[in-house]
Formats: structure tokens, C-alpha cells, sequence
């Protein structure tokens, strides 16, 4: 399971990053709703002025040219790479794949498949019909866009699992709030960040016996695996107060340094929250 945080990139800034990944999360997600599907809760509307078309192809190129520093540094051949897939995605919109993801991807040649597998860096070759629906779709989304459809918490693309924060179901005044709170970070510092808030996720899963031993854990696709952050009374401003007590417990045992970073980080996040009208 891939852990996604944001990609350091000698050509971006933080700001500059989100912003592309805001453009192709809303114009994706615009193509998503007209398939009658659930794109990213914090998408904003496309500006309709240029048909959906002109929009994919010009939104998929700036978003890649942007992660030539970082996601895709070491490709070989990019130029060639971002169009041949700019072109399938277009083809998805026009030949309804993202209705029927697998039906697309089932009417690929091997070399497109290959070019897929290069953009979304599997580790082994597409085959079409081991794939889940959220698989499939979200090798037809560039990766800021994929979208986790079961609600688990993770965003599956072609068999690998990812984690990201925010993601697809992040509600728009929480990933507000983030933004807000994390607006000065480093990446590294940002990273640690993203891994703190998803520790509901990581850790939901593990069974302990009565003297805390590790027993178990659920796995993706088990009867009992779980997702606490998509329960509907789960609230992130409790989340960060329970941060931040726990911090004060703790706070004997942390070095001065990191107590006051990480206080800093959930107090700023906590009242951005609640500024923002998260639950």
C-alpha cells in the first residue's frame, strides 16, 4: 500500500501544486458527475466556456508538465508520454469510459495499456479483467484525480492500493482548513502532517489481544475492515483536540522542538476547522 503525500518538485511550489491538482480534480470530477459518478466532494465548477474536450487535454498537460520535477522525473520520452495519454483520456470522455472503465480499457492496444501503466507507475502490466471498478476507473484519472468510490479509505488504481489526505471524500471546509493549516510547511513537514491525520485510518484496522500484543489485522476487502473517517458522526475538530491532548500527555517525553511544532500544527488546524464550518 502506497502512502501518497505531495511530491517535492523543483518546479512547483506547495501553492503551485495544489492549485494544478485542484484544476484537474474539478474538471475531472465534472466528467465523473456527467457518468453519473462521484468525483472529489471539494471540487469546485468548470468554467464551461471551452468544450470538456479542449479542457481534458489542455488540464492533463499543465498538470503533467507540473510534476515533470517530482512524480515524473525519471520518464523517458515525456513529451510522447503526455500526449499519447492525454489522448486515451479523451477517448475515455468521448467512448463512454468512464461509464464502463473496464469496457474502455478492455478496447485498448497492448501499447496503450503499457502507456497507462507507465503514467499511474504500476509495478506489473494492466490486466482488464482482474481489475475492480474503482481500479479500472481510476488508471483513466491522472493520479491527483483518482477518486476512493467504496469509501474504505483507500484509492485503488489498477491492483495497488494508495492513501492520500485529503482525498476524494475529504469534505471541501475540511480540505479548506488543511490548506489553511498547512500553508507554510515544508514537504517533509507536510508529509508527517498528512500521515498524523490518517493515523485513524492506519491503525483502525489492527487487533490487539487484552495485553496490547498484536493479533491481527484486516485487510482490504475483509468483512471486518474499516474506515472510521467515512463514519457519519466522525468529526475532525474532535480528532485534532484528541491530538492535542494526547500531546500533553505525552508531553514530557517529546523533545521541546517537535512538542511545540506539533501543538502549533493541530491548535492552527483545530480553529481553521472550526472557521471553516467542518464538523
Amino acid at each position: 500500500m502506497n502512502i501518497d503525500s505531495i511530491n517535492s518538485s523543483s518546479l512547483l511550489t506547495q501553492s503551485q501544486k495544489r492549485e494544478q491538482d485542484h484544476q484537474i480534480q474539478n474538471l475531472f470530477s465534472a466528467l465523473l458527475t456527467e457518468a453519473g459518478r462521484k468525483g472529489y466532494a471539494s471540487a469546485e465548477p468548470v468554467d464551461n466556456q471551452q468544450t470538456l474536450t479542449k479542457n481534458i487535454q489542455k488540464t492533463w498537460d499543465s498538470w503533467f508538465t507540473g510534476e515533470l520535477g517530482g512524480r515524473y522525473t525519471q520518464v523517458q520520452n515525456p513529451d510522447e508520454l503526455k500526449h499519447t495519454y492525454g489522448e486515451i483520456l479523451v477517448r475515455a470522455h468521448n467512448e463512454g469510459g468512464y461509464v464502463d472503465p473496464k469496457g474502455f480499457l478492455q478496447s485498448l492496444s497492448h501499447d496503450e495499456l503499457a502507456v497507462i501503466q507507465k503514467v499511474q507507475a504500476l509495478a506489473s502490466g494492466i490486466k482488464v479483467e482482474s481489475l475492480t471498478e474503482e481500479g479500472a476507473l481510476n488508471l483513466l484519472l491522472p493520479p491527483a484525480a483518482q477518486v476512493d468510490l467504496n469509501q474504505d479509505g483507500l484509492t485503488r488504481s489498477g491492483l495497488a492500493y494508495g492513501m492520500k489526505f485529503p482525498d476524494s471524500n475529504t469534505p471541501a471546509a475540511v480540505v479548506n482548513a488543511w490548506e489553511d493549516a498547512t500553508e507554510d510547511m515544508s514537504f517533509r513537514e507536510l508529509a508527517f502532517a498528512q500521515l498524523q491525520v490518517m493515523l485513524p485510518k492506519l491503525t483502525s484496522n489492527i487487533v490487539l489481544d487484552e495485553n496490547g500484543s498484536f493479533l491481527h489485522r484486516y485487510e482490504p476487502g475483509d468483512a471486518g475492515f474499516k474506515n472510521p473517517m467515512a463514519a457519519s458522526d466522525y468529526s475532525y475538530i474532535a480528532a485534532a483536540k484528541d491530538q492535542l491532548a494526547a500531546l500533553e500527555y505525552m508531553k514530557n517525553e517529546l523533545p521541546a522542538e517537535q512538542y511545540e511544532r506539533q501543538k502549533s500544527f493541530w491548535s492552527k488546524f483545530q480553529q481553521s476547522l472550526i472557521e471553516n464550518g467542518a464538523s
